[in-house]
């Protein structure tokens, strides 16, 4: 029997189009390898709601390796050390991986190369971050344009089914016990409704896509209503690598309708990927260096503010909604995504950063690119971004959008409001003595938001 290979498992937990596990059962036995590594990622560490996505995706895909004659390892520590044992343990060389592109995962990716022959394989992208270029051969900041130049090498590589047998080493090493990782919250247990919402794992993933293929057709009108909720809820399952961007463009690309406008929100996790491969930093540096002067409230007024709008308590339904879904659920609609994050940036004015760091600890599906994209293109700080002085109104926003069940659903102070008060119920003369008053008025919010652009002009 050959050496066995190591396949080590990121955030690609998945059998199905696994390009690295693929590899490595054409070379013989395979031994498959999860590495808990929070000191790689600094302060990048996953947040709490993404550790219990990742604790019951372990558990599904040990459960998937071993029906196919295989197993997890799990191992915690340094990514480089722990699968140095692990193929000294076994007598492997080489390691097969899928690529990632966060700053910290290519740190680990060149610790682990200087100890073992790393394979590196591309499968989480529709196209390889890095590879689509201008004319000039330099990497697209903006992101039309990029949308445009991936459309002209779709669609991507058809995607693999997954083995009937994985074959196994001689001797397995020794591995963690998931449950010893705590990544369960238990003191209070937060998580509760999650369960109710999600199904982690590579089978909830093509759950969760085959529901979306009948809706996918009328996706550019039902994903901005929050109360229908039109969107495809795969972010979570795309982040940890359940299903590939692949698979879900083969199985949705030709069912008409509005499917492009959603191809757009695959080419657009491509961008942001591409972003934070040409900028490290883009979580913590503003992309346009002047922003840096833009005078941001702090002090205790601003982190009662900042309390306020984190428990859904800033007098703005839509918005108060939207904060209540994040933390029961560990997910939020998309369109009050963007109203959420623009009312504490420009109506509380507090740095977009404090914003995006609730958001990596309390989102399912927090990832790296993606909030930081999304977060400075409402700033307006980012190399793609909105101007400064688009400021949504969350109040025409909640009405325009239809929310009134929405709000009931996540808002109890507000369920018995009409649809007509429900946007707006302290100028409706009938908001609940439960309920709080608006933070800011949203004309002297605009006020106080547009000075502070001046100031960085």
């Amino acid at each position: 029997m050959p050496d066995p290979d190591l396949l080590w498992f990121r955030r690609d937990l998945r059998l199905a189009d696994q390009p690295a596990l693929a590899a490595a059962i054409a070379e013989g036995p395979v031994v498959p390898v999860f590495v808990l590594d929070d000191d790689v990622a600094g302060q990048w560490r996953m947040g709490g709601a993404s550790r219990w996505w990742l604790h019951h995706s372990l558990a599904s895909l040990d459960k998937d390796l071993r029906a196919r004659g295989s197993r997890l390892v799990l191992r915690r520590g340094d990514c480089a050390e722990e699968l140095t044992k692990v193929a000294k343990a076994v007598g492997a060389q080489a390691v097969h991986a899928i690529s990632h592109y966060e700053p910290w995962w290519r740190a680990a990716e060149d610790a682990v190369a200087k100890q073992l022959d790393l394979i590196l394989h591309d499968g989480n992208y529709l196209a390889s971050p890095g590879s689509i270029m201008t004319g000039s051969g330099t990497p697209y900041k903006i992101y039309t344009p990029f949308r445009r130049a991936l459309d002209g090498v779709m669609p991507p590589p058809h995607p693999h089914n997954r083995p009937r047998a994985i074959p196994a080493p001689t001797t397995w090493p020794a591995s963690d016990v998931l449950a010893d990782w705590d990544l369960l919250p238990t003191k209070p247990d937060w998580s509760t409704g999650f369960g109710k919402e999600w199904t982690p794992g590579e089978a909830g993933a093509h759950d969760r896509l085959d529901d979306f293929v009948d809706a996918v057709a009328d996706y550019d009108h039902t994903r901005n209503l929050p109360s229908v909720e039109g969107s495809s809820r795969l972010s979570p399952h795309l982040h940890f690598g359940e299903v590939s961007a692949a698979q879900v463009w083969h199985r949705l690309a030709g069912k008409g309708g509005s499917v492009r406008v959603f191809l757009g929100e695959l080419a657009w996790r491509d961008y942001a990927q591409n972003v934070i491969l040409q900028l490290p930093k883009y979580g913590a540096k503003n992309g346009r260096d002047r922003f840096d002067k833009l005078p941001w409230r702090t002090g205790k007024a601003a982190k009662a503010d900042f309390r306020a709008w984190q428990r859904g308590l800033t007098g703005y339904p839509i918005v108060d909604a939207g904060m209540r879904q994040l933390w029961t659920s560990g997910w939020m609609h998309n369109r009050v995504r963007m109203i959420a994050a623009s009312f504490l940036i420009k109506h509380l004015l507090i740095d977009w950063r404090e914003g995006e760091r609730w958001f990596w600890d309390c989102l399912v599906d927090g990832d790296y690119g993606n909030n930081s994209v999304n977060w400075q293109w409402v700033a307006g700080t980012g190399i793609d971004a909105n101007m400064w002085g688009r400021i949504m109104a969350p109040l025409a926003q909640s009405e325009k959008f239809d929310a009134a069940d929405y709000i009931r659903e996540w808002v109890s102070e507000l369920r018995g409001l009409s649809d007509a008060a429900i946007h707006d119920p302290e100028a409706s003369g009938c908001k609940p003595d439960a309920y709080p008053a608006k933070l800011i008025g949203h004309r002297e919010a605009r006020e106080r938001a547009l000075a502070a652009g001046r100031a960085v002009r």
